[in-house]
């Protein structure tokens, strides 16, 4: 299959630090060049692709450089003109650059958008229900809740090239913070667990412009170098050590994350997540197995003292059964060929195939309310 990756420009595809979107399109290309695909990966100039093909549409990712609104908006247009006038290269399209790479979407052309945000904003309805007829692929089924009407073909988790994770059996001796510095991530309670706990807390985190004010007064007041520790922005290859050698990360968002990719790549090391019940938490994440799930502070700390004997195998059989690159790939192909059909159909795809809006393609890990995957106990 002749696929069509389109990726944000902000970041290159990976990332060479913090980055969501981009690594996932990495990996999908990855994955699906793996599988034997031949794709085609439309971003920076500056990314690698490994065996897929690289159209660029700029030399350097737009966090790279100054850059203003306008200009940014600019650059998706033109990626996605560009990718307008190559459409016969290709026999599914899959766009990743949310809003921006919607106006390709037109009669006899498969093609499907990824949503990788947050649909709770007060104009997300309002841009997306102006194309009502494109198909849209969730990241996980919280995420489409606060537009159920658009025309959802599917929820498909995330998955991780599992061998870039080395499993770390035995516990570490500090507790991880690995993302973004944030109001809606809130550090500031990750370091008042580990304070409580009496655990060393080390950060790994991306400081962004606007966060700037709530870095300086929430978070770098407690920075000592010792017991609270930040050591900034870590790149792909410094995740297994920095994450491995943590006894817990801390997840406490205070957001309707969409996803959030961070806790597969600590399953993977072996190493059990603290998270609120937030956005994805529950649908992702299962208690007692993959670490603890609590909303309040308290509840969190007196949890990191049973990370003390976890078994740290389940966390990581746990992600090998359910969030790998493999059937993250094969779920896509799944939905790319049905695109395909209904496109030649000519149905626009309002009369496609029935898709359970609450169940992944192909994906076995469901959560409804107090539900677990078969096989794996609740609680530890």
């Amino acid at each position: 299959m002749r696929i069509a990756l389109l990726s944000p420009l902000f970041e290159s595809v990976p990332p060479l630090l913090y980055g969501g979107t981009e690594r996932v399109v990495a990996n999908l290309a990855r994955g699906l060049v793996e599988q034997g695909h031949d794709v085609t990966v439309y971003a920076s100039g500056d990314s690698q692709v490994g065996g897929a093909r690289l159209r660029p549409t700029l030399d350097k990712a737009l966090r790279l450089s100054s850059f203003t609104r306008d200009e940014a908006i600019a650059a998706h247009v033109i990626q996605s003109q560009k990718v307008i006038r190559e459409l016969e290269d290709f026999d599914v399209v899959h766009n990743h650059m949310d809003i921006l790479g919607l106006d390709i979407d037109r009669p006899g052309v498969p093609f499907l958008t990824t949503l990788h945000g947050r649909l709770d904003e007060a104009t997300t309805e309002r841009n997306l229900m102006a194309y009502p007829e494109s198909p849209f692929v969730s990241i996980s089924d919280s995420q489409r809740l606060p537009i159920p009407q658009l025309n959802w073909v599917g929820t498909i988790h995330h998955g991780l090239p599992l061998d870039d994770f080395e499993f770390q059996p035995k516990k570490g001796k500090y507790l991880a913070f690995l993302g973004r510095i944030s109001p809606e991530k809130r550090p500031d309670l990750a370091i008042e667990i580990a304070k409580r706990a009496g655990i060393p807390l080390k950060i790994a985190a991306k400081v962004d412009v606007v966060d700037g004010d709530y870095y300086q007064t929430m978070v770098k007041p407690h920075i000592d170098g010792t017991f609270i520790e930040f050591i900034g922005e870590i790149g792909e290859k410094e995740k297994p050590e920095f994450l491995g050698g943590a006894q817990a990360l801390l997840f406490p968002i205070d957001w309707p994350e969409p996803f959030g990719i961070v806790p597969l790549e600590a399953w993977a090391c072996g190493t059990p997540v603290l998270a609120r019940p937030c956005g994805s938490v529950k649908e992702l994440h299962l208690d007692g197995v993959t670490g603890f799930i609590r909303r309040e502070v308290d509840d969190l700390v007196e949890c990191v003292k049973r990370t003390e004997n976890f078994d740290r195998r389940l966390c990581r059989d746990y992600v090998e059964r359910f969030f790998s690159m493999e059937r993250m790939c094969e779920e896509y192909v799944d939905v790319y060929e049905r695109v395909i059909r209904n496109k030649k159909q000519l149905t626009f795809l309002r009369g496609f195939e029935s898709v359970d809006p609450g169940r992944s393609v192909l994906h076995p890990l469901r959560r409804a309310v107090g539900g677990s995957p078969q096989g794996y106990p609740q609680g530890q």
